[in-house]
């Protein structure tokens, strides 16, 4: 018969908790260390305060819209908000890492108005 060291069978289970633990945790937060925001230079969505705070300063600058994407670290600049005005005009708002407009493009779509 054999004996198994309790304290060896309680440490291992331990360790398994912290490893599968660690592993869920890493993958719900993107295991980025400023997840808040998306990190930095990621290209993922702003989310948290910062994406009320970056909507706030675009939808300042546009003087209303509807916020309808947002993207840290995009190539312009910081943060970019992209918002939708009330006639359907998209605007993107570049942002610096302290929320301040540092530019603003309007999306033209082209037509081509001699087509049949």
């Amino acid at each position: 018969m054999r004996v198994i060291n309790r304290k060896l069978v309680v440490g291992a289970g331990a360790v398994a908790l912290l490893v599968v633990g660690g592993a869920g945790i890493a993958a719900a937060g993107g295991g980025s260390p400023d997840s808040e925001t998306g990190g930095e230079n990621s290209g993922g969505a702003i989310t948290g305060d910062a994406l009320q705070r970056a909507s706030d300063a675009a939808l300042a600058k546009t003087e209303g819209g509807t916020v309808t994407g947002s993207e840290v670290g995009d190539e312009e600049s910081y943060y970019e908000v992209e918002v939708t005005l009330g006639n359907g005009q998209q605007v993107d708002v570049q942002l610096d890492e302290n929320f301040a407009v540092v530019g603003s493009s309007a999306d033209v779509e082209h037509s081509d108005e001699n087509a049949d």
